[in-house]
């Protein structure tokens, strides 16, 4: 059995509302005999007349009756999905956005992020996750909405990505710490007691490390799966932790930061989301939403 040509129905909606061939074909700019070939392809396709001689016009069948409201709303609401979307009315969108974070950005931004969407859409409701590998699976099949972190060259295609800020790593010490009264030296550094952030439990695993110098060795005595961790273990010790700079400066109030001596690489932290969501109006304004929140939370701290 062959596919329905489901342009006939567009055919079928104007004839029963116009009840007319004449009028049909002038509405969908169709000669009158062009028109009339289309009626007899609509009786074939549903075998029924549907529209009957009756004086000098055309009267509908009782099933031509029975289709006319249903065919009008299928035109309808095709229709409707081939428009662009209509003007995004945020006090009406309820919706929950799941977020999956690189460690540090909810400390960094998710308060005024929070405050931003709840100004504009009350109906919206965030939820953030924490992001414990570089797996974009959860983008692409729906479960995530939208994700931050640097980007890495095995992320494929079909992912969307934008730059939001650019960062780099710092020492960061409590206060009265050796090495918070002087520069710090290659060597000091690299002697000092280090707590390092790996999700796995493995030093190879830091996530510092692609931003180091290859070959740098510290003396690590402590690993931790987060950056507040981190900083908490070496607020209350000796310990160094190294950290991004603009994702922890909240975290380490009170602490003293330094640069880390060695050609350290900064880095670009982005945004990321799945195709299937570029065009939709309400992911386009959370995307504005988080980028404008961040650059605004980064010119604060910068004042």
């Amino acid at each position: 059995m062959s596919a329905p040509d489901l342009n006939l129905l567009v055919a079928l909606d104007v004839l029963l509302a116009e009840a007319s061939v004449a009028r049909a074909a002038r509405r969908l700019r169709l000669s009158p005999s062009a028109m009339s070939r289309t009626l007899s392809r609509l009786r074939q396709a549903t075998g029924d007349p549907l529209l009957v001689k009756a004086g000098r016009g055309l009267v509908p069948t009782p099933r031509a009756l029975a289709l006319r409201d249903e065919v009008a709303e299928l035109v309808g609401q095709a229709q409707a999905v081939l428009r662009p979307a209509e003007r995004l009315d945020l006090t009406a969108l309820a919706r929950t956005f799941t977020l999956r974070t690189s460690d540090g950005f909810v400390e960094a931004f998710g308060a005024a992020l929070v405050a931003r969407v709840g100004l504009e859409a009350p109906g919206v409701r965030l939820t953030f996750l924490q992001k414990p590998d570089k797996d974009s699976t959860p983008l692409r099949d729906g479960r995530v909405d939208l994700e931050t972190g640097v980007l890495e060259d095995s992320l494929g295609p079909e992912v969307r990505s934008q730059g939001l800020f650019r960062d780099w790593l710092v020492g960061v010490v409590r206060a009265g710490h050796p090495l918070s009264g002087a520069p710090v030296d290659a060597r000091g550094y690299a002697q000092a007691r280090h707590v390092v952030v790996s999700r796995s439990g493995h030093e190879a695993d830091a996530v510092d490390l692609p931003f180091l110098p290859p070959g740098l060795q510290r003396n690590v005595v402590c690993m931790v799966g987060g950056f507040a961790a981190a900083l908490s273990l070496a607020r209350a010790t000796d310990l160094v932790a190294t950290v991004p700079d603009l994702h922890t400066r909240r975290l380490r109030q009170g602490m003293v930061g330094f640069p880390v001596p060695a050609p350290a690489r900064a880095f670009t932290v982005s945004m990321l989301w799945h195709p299937r969501l570029d065009a939709d109006p309400a992911h386009r304004w959370l995307r504005a939403c988080v980028r404008e929140v961040c650059a605004a939370e980064l010119a604060l701290g910068a004042d």
